[in-house]
């Protein structure tokens, strides 16, 4: 009895040595694409396959070098059991696989041998990708790093303070040697009722109005394009006038309709940051730089289109002042624009990619009726 209590002990210490030590040497990271019922379509913005895509690029990207060298393949399984026979069923499952594969060789341009795959006629109607990849053991590191952080941390607190400290002395020393140089305390009086009266001076001066004086017009406004919401497209953006001769301004469009029982789209959001130089005397006219980045969903017909655009150029405008608060800018941008979409068709109500497509755009990129609103 006491041998078998000496072994049990001995099992479950060298369990809690050694099962930890054999986690931490890999991890099986998984996947999962799901397809509809019967169907071998592969349609990535369906029910979160997006979502899974993006994770698993994520991490063949980090692990590409160890994929290509074979050291770490991709274990694909396709499953269907929504079918009427095994044979069928598992005719599918493969469809699925290879629809999966196809997206990953196109998008990570990995190969086929990078790829093991099995077929399944049960589980589900999903696919099923998994890798598995090596843990760095960083927590040395990681301490090493942390201490040599504090140190550096703790020499440049030692010689700011030492560096504040001379500066101080410096000061004392020159306070000291400009009283000495004074003659008299009635002197020194003189000097400071001076120093008062020409200070006082100056604020008189910039308090005049002038002709030819340029005002600082540091001022943070609220912009809303007239002309996107005439579209139905909510539009809003700030500008911060920096100084009178340039501003920063940026602006967001967002908008999401459906229609015909959700058989038509209208969707978009952009982002559009802009550089402003004014000039003239009164800074109503102003040359400037756009970056424009965002997405849309159009269907209004048979094909759908979804995917990205960037791009930017100059632009142009001018503002018109209404009153104390509130100015219209009329302004215009011409440069370049990519949009890289999707081709889709609803089918059953469920969409069914019909393919990729590129196009550029060089001319009108922006245009704009906006109310500008001076917060402060």
């Amino acid at each position: 009895m006491s041998r078998k209590i000496t072994f049990l002990t001995l099992f479950l210490w060298l369990m809690t040595v050694t099962f930890p030590v054999i986690a931490q040497q890999k991890t099986d990271t998984t996947y999962t694409f799901r397809f509809v019922s019967q169907k071998d379509m592969f349609y990535v913005p369906w029910n979160g396959n997006d979502t899974e895509l993006a994770r698993l690029l994520e991490c063949i990207e980090n692990s590409k070098a160890t994929i290509f060298d074979g050291k770490l393949p991709l274990l694909v399984d396709g499953y269907c059991n929504s079918l009427g026979g095994e044979a069928e069923n598992l005719a599918t499952a493969k469809i699925r696989a290879n629809r999966v594969k196809s997206e990953l060789i196109t998008r990570a341009k990995i190969k086929e041998e990078n790829f093991i795959t099995h077929n399944h006629a049960t589980g589900g109607d999903f696919v099923i990708v998994r890798l598995t990849v090596p843990v760095k053991e960083t927590a040395a590191t990681d301490a090493e790093a942390e201490a040599r952080r504090r140190a550096e941390a703790e020499r440049l607190e030692t010689e700011t303070r030492a560096e504040q400290e001379r500066l101080a002395e410096e000061q004392r020393k020159a306070e000291e040697a400009r009283l000495a140089a004074e003659p008299t305390v009635a002197g020194r009086r003189e000097r400071q009722k001076a120093e008062a009266e020409k200070a006082a001076l100056q604020n008189t001066l910039a308090g005049t109005p002038s002709e030819t004086k340029i005002t600082n017009d540091y001022h943070l406004s609220l912009r809303a394009n007239l002309l996107r919401w005439a579209t139905l497209t909510p539009d809003l953006g700030v500008e911060w006038r920096i100084c009178p001769s340039w501003g920063i301004a940026v602006n967001g469009s967002w908008t999401s309709w459906t229609w015909s029982d959700k058989d038509r789209r209208y969707a978009l959001w952009e982002v559009a940051p802009e550089v402003r130089y004014y000039m003239g005397e009164k800074k109503a006219w102003y040359l400037g730089a756009m970056f424009k980045a965002g997405q849309f969903n159009y269907k209004l017909s048979e094909t759908g289109k979804q995917g990205d655009l960037m791009g930017g150029g100059i632009t142009t405008g001018y503002q018109l002042r209404l009153n104390k608060a509130l100015t219209l800018d009329f302004n215009l941008g011409l440069g370049y624009l990519n949009a890289d979409f999707e081709k889709y068709e609803v089918i059953d109500g469920v969409r069914v990619r019909r393919g990729n497509e590129t196009k550029d755009w060089w001319g009108p990129i922006n245009a704009g009726v906006t109310l500008v609103w001076k917060l402060f």
